[in-house]
């Protein structure tokens, strides 16, 4: 057994769609990324990786490569989860947190699941995903 830690984060910006876990979320800002940005499925491409003793997100999928421009982030854990089958390996499971003020996530959490399950070849029920505020601290 093995086990991996991902984190990542990125920018608002104005002019871009929001993408977390494979779900558009509606907001009027998006994250700034040469992929699709989406923070969600960055950190667990990256636990991913990390278990396998693979490296990064950007050693695998470099945001100097023009073929990867606008790339969406399911079709990176899907290469990375077939990586880790091609090891010997599966993902047994994935509990995250997306740390964010705005917007509200709960009304797409369940098919944030749903997307990264049916991407890892498993059931939605070994997929948590949590959404937390900084208490308006100002952290994110």
């Amino acid at each position: 057994m093995r086990i991996g830690f991902g984190y990542d984060s990125h920018r608002f910006s104005e002019g871009r769609r929001l993408i977390l876990g494979g779900v558009e979320v509606n907001y009027e800002k998006g994250l700034l990324g040469h992929s699709d940005a989406d923070a969600l499925i960055h950190a667990v491409v990256d636990a991913i990786l990390g278990a396998l003793g693979e490296g990064d997100i950007g050693r695998h999928f470099p945001d100097t490569d023009p073929n990867l421009k606008g790339i969406s982030s399911l079709v990176m854990l899907k290469r990375v989860a077939d990586l880790a089958v091609q090891r010997g390996y599966y993902v047994n499971n994935i509990d995250s947190t997306v740390i964010l003020e705005k917007p509200r996530l709960s009304p797409s959490i369940e098919e944030m699941r749903r997307n990264i399950a049916r991407v890892l070849g498993t059931d939605s029920s070994r997929v948590t995903v949590t959404a937390k505020t900084t208490e308006k601290m100002g952290c994110s």
